[in-house]
């Protein structure tokens, strides 16, 4: 029988509790005979905790050692649930990423999976135990500590899923991907399924149900993928790993939308006499694995501006000035802003619903900063405290409240 990889975010495991319903949850998968490993995230508010109290004795704490820090709490996290699953009468074992296996490659906070010898793993599946192994970390080739950057457990996941050609499930504190975040809209609708290019851009423009990179991984390692809630029963969504045609003709047109509260615009006026800037402005923030959003630059435009989320800031301001050191007064952020995003296939050839977005946010009174759009999805920045009220207004334009079953044509 095929093996079953299951993930357990951090709110799944908050106490003592939750950490003994996930091991009965975990047990009662194993009694099906299926070999099991458990990915587990950090407890709680673990992560912003131990951050907190590193930059309480230095603003900036050094990436390595933050990592060192970090990582502990997905491996504390690995032995609880093994100790629960122990008090059960069941075998298992906890894992770090290093015992797992798990090799990465990528700078400090924000490595890529590299490989994975799963032979450890293995051995211990082979003895009946349940494998319970620490997200979020692995190590490189010279057996450095390394985590992979927010939401990296369930990345975790879905890379031992795709290598031990098992099927995927993630569990967190939400029973299913909507089509808007339920606190803000209460009609928003749970989603039985959804293509994985799709699921992957809800991801990147806000969704915080799953990881991007998680989703990009199911899509090109064919793993099936499940989110579901880790203390009910209901169904979940399941994560398609074909083209998002044939789920879009049964949920609608346009899919979802999705909000990021916190995004922060840089502009940095381009200089005629150093060409290369915006290049090493933007090479600068890729190569901290930092991702950017609604990026323009024009000939006839004299500043290279993008997106990215607000947390980032700090980081990004200081690699740009690092790279740009003779543009410091060139360099401007604007922050307090939100980015909402309406979510469906073929928007590029669909500019109506651009139209109708920005008609929406003018009947509010809510100015756009910028638009963008792309095939799978169309984005505007606007000032954050109206977030709430666009979600809600976009969804009842789009009526994301009413399932649509009718196909959508093709002219």
């Amino acid at each position: 029988m095929k093996p079953l990889v299951q993930k357990y975010g951090g709110t799944s495991l908050g106490t003592a509790e939750h950490v003994r319903r996930v091991a009965e949850r975990i047990d009662v998968s194993r009694q099906t005979g299926r070999p099991t490993v458990a990915v587990v995230s950090a407890r709680g508010d673990t992560t912003d905790r131990l951050l907190a109290d590193a930059r309480q004795l230095h603003p900036h704490p050094a990436p390595r050692e933050t990592d060192q820090l970090l990582a502990t709490g997905e491996v504390a996290s690995a032995a609880l649930v093994a100790t629960a699953l122990h008090r059960r009468g069941t075998r298992a074992v906890s894992l770090t990423g290093a015992q797992a296996g798990i090799r990465t490659t990528g700078p400090h906070g924000a490595a890529l999976i590299k490989s994975i010898d799963t032979r450890a793993v293995r051995a211990h599946l082979e003895r009946g135990a349940v494998v319970v192994v620490a997200g979020f970390q692995g190590i490189d080739e010279a057996g450095e500590l390394f985590t992979l950057g927010r939401g990296g457990s369930d990345t975790t996941a879905v890379a031992f899923a795709a290598e031990l050609d098992a099927r995927c499930e993630i569990y967190t504190d939400v029973d299913a991907v909507y089509t808007a975040d339920p606190r803000l809209v209460p009609r928003a609708r749970p989603l039985p399924e959804i293509a994985a290019p799709l699921m992957a851009e809800m991801a990147f423009a806000g969704a915080r149900v799953l990881h991007a990179r998680a989703v990009e991984l199911a899509a090109v390692r064919g793993v099936p993928l499940l989110v579901a809630s880790a203390v009910d029963d209901r169904p979940g969504t399941t994560i398609t790993g074909g083209s998002p045609n044939g789920m879009l003709e049964k949920e609608g047109f346009v899919t979802a939308i999705t909000h990021d509260p916190d995004i922060a615009r840089f502009t940095i006026r381009l200089d005629p006499g150093d060409p290369d800037r915006p290049h090493r402005a933007l090479r600068a923030v890729a190569e901290q694995s930092i991702p950017v959003d609604l990026v323009t630059w024009a000939d006839d435009r004299p500043a290279l501006s993008f997106s990215i989320t607000g947390n980032a800031v700090h980081q990004v301001r200081r690699h740009v000035e690092l790279a740009v050191p003779d543009a410091d007064h060139d360099v401007s952020v604007q922050r307090g802003l939100g980015k909402i995003s309406l979510l469906g296939m073929g928007m590029l050839t669909r500019p109506e619903y651009a139209v109708r977005v920005l008609s929406a946010l003018a009947a509010l009174g809510v100015p756009a900063n910028s638009l963008h759009t792309n095939q799978l999805r169309v984005s505007v920045l606007i000032p954050a405290e109206h977030t709430a009220t666009v979600v809600a207004a976009l969804h009842d334009e789009f009526e994301l409240d009413r399932p649509r079953p009718d196909p959508v044509p093709t002219s």
